[in-house]
């Protein structure tokens, strides 16, 4: 089971919410430990001036004082240190002094004697449930036997400041943890609020209806992220309203066209049963609702072909096809009805082959051909010419003729266009030759268009350019054409 995705103020709060809560944490990190840093360098700053004092006392101590003066004056060195302990031992362990409080001879055992305290050196020490940062060091003296050097286990309690960083951690993590809850908040609420163009769009969208495909979003109050979403929907909203007009016109178009043999075919049946008539009139009654048959068989026909385009279910069946003899028995087809309309049919170029479906490639250019008989006026001629270039063969049918207009051209291939929207169909096709023409067309990975220019329109295509085949032969392109009605002219 698909799950449905989070949504973007869940996205945005929780990405947003996990970034400030890293920061916090990391800021909180730097804080405690600064603080941590501080009351180590601290206590070293205050160990160093212990040692640094005492090993001023010993030097200037004088051999054989008495111990009790001794004392004193190991006791008077460090007043002012009231946190500081130390113990002054001998090499064999003889402890020498030693403030009152913990015993540091197992400190000045285990850790091992350094020149000077730092912050890298310093020992942190346990003894009788009290924590210590002691160090050790050794320094010359005329105290002990012999006047050898002495050994200075120094130490400062530190449970004052264990005591405040972990009241300070503890405090440090709730306000943290309760600056990232309101971050969080802060930032959802944000969220929503910044979300309120994309639910105002949203209603806006909502309120569009089949009778308002007109209305488009306005880009100038959108925020600029949004403006390309918005011009997005806006090219769908016109695109959509441009289906559903051909839809309509489709529609009107359809029943128009089968309004008119519908009626053909009721009028004569009303006709032939309104008298007895004998057996040869009946034969010329059915023989003439044939014909309205063929024709309305013919269209649907071409509308199942349509959209079966619609739907990229067209398979052409690819073969070599040399378009100079597909255009050459075309001409061979069509040159009665084009000297009865008084049109010369002129091909030039050079032979050129693709490779596509022969019947359709025919049936496009049958239509195509056909159409421009139709529009060229008595006494000129229509001529095709092919050419090559970049891979490509390129296929031009020009014939004299009225101008098509501009608005005009980028329709001509729609289905049911009519340049004359006035004008009856009555022994024509039914508005579909040129949207057949395009299909088959693009359906071979191909480009169709048309110009129209002062005394001229032209028709152009341009397909994938293939070698001729040797074994090719006209008889067998003639064979074929036997067996392929091209469509009726119509534009």
């Amino acid at each position: 089971m698909n799950r449905r995705p989070a949504s973007l103020a869940v996205r945005l709060t929780v990405s947003i919410g996990v970034v400030i809560t890293a920061v916090l944490l990391v800021f909180g990190w730097t804080v405690e430990r600064s603080i941590s840093n501080h009351f180590v360098h601290q206590d070293v700053d205050e160990l160093d001036a212990v040692i640094r004092t005492l090993r001023h006392t010993l030097a200037v101590i004088p051999p054989g004082i008495p111990p009790k003066a001794l004392r004193e004056r190991l006791a008077e060195a460090i007043s002012g240190h009231h946190n500081a302990q130390f113990q002054i031992s001998t090499a064999d362990g003889t402890v020498i002094y030693a403030t009152p409080g913990p015993s540091l001879s197992q400190l000045a055992k285990d850790v091992q004697p350094v020149k000077t305290v730092t912050a890298d050196n310093v020992s942190v020490w346990r003894t009788n449930g009290e924590t210590l940062r002691a160090a050790v060091v050794q320094a010359p003296s005329a105290v002990g036997p012999g006047a050898e050097p002495v050994t200075i286990a120094v130490a400062t309690g530190i449970d004052f400041h264990l005591h405040y960083l972990q009241r300070f951690h503890t405090n440090l993590w709730i306000l943290t943890a309760i600056a990232c809850l309101v971050a969080i908040f802060a930032t959802w609420l944000a969220v929503l609020q910044g979300h309120a163009p994309i639910r105002r769009i949203s209603r806006d969208i909502r309120k569009i209806r089949t009778d308002q495909l007109h209305v488009r979003l306005d880009l100038q109050t959108v925020p600029v992220e949004l403006t390309e979403l918005v011009s997005a929907f806006n090219d769908m909203i016109g695109r959509l309203e441009a289906l559903f007009q051909r839809l309509s016109d489709f529609s009107g178009d359809i029943a128009h066209e089968l309004r008119t043999p519908i009626t053909n075919l009721k009028t004569q049946t009303e006709v032939a049963l309104s008298q007895p008539r004998d057996i040869e009139q009946y034969r010329e009654i059915l023989y003439s609702n044939l014909e309205e048959y063929e024709r309305m068989a013919k269209m649907v026909s071409d509308m199942l072909f349509l959209a079966q385009a619609d739907n990229q279910l067209l398979k052409p069946e690819f073969a070599t096809v040399d378009l100079n003899v597909e255009i050459q028995d075309l001409f061979d087809y069509f040159s009665a009805w084009a000297e009865e309309r008084e049109v010369g049919l002129h091909l030039t170029g050079r032979p050129v082959c693709i490779q596509g479906d022969r019947l359709m490639i025919r049936r496009a250019l049958s239509n195509l051909l056909s159409n421009a008989i139709r529009y060229t006026p008595p006494g000129h001629r229509v001529t095709v010419n092919l050419a090559t270039a970049d891979h490509q063969v390129g296929v031009q049918i020009r014939n004299p003729g009225p101008v098509i207009p501009e608005e005009h051209l980028s329709r001509i291939f729609d289905r049911f266009y009519r340049l004359d929207a006035s004008r009856q169909r009555s022994g024509e096709g039914a508005g579909l030759g040129l949207a057949i023409a395009k299909s088959i067309i693009e359906a071979h990975g191909g480009r169709i268009g048309a110009q129209s220019t002062t005394g001229a329109t032209t028709f152009e295509l341009s397909l994938p350019l293939a070698p001729c085949a040797d074994s090719q032969s006209s008889s067998e392109f003639v064979h074929q054409f036997n067996r392929f009605e091209p469509d009726r002219p119509e534009t």
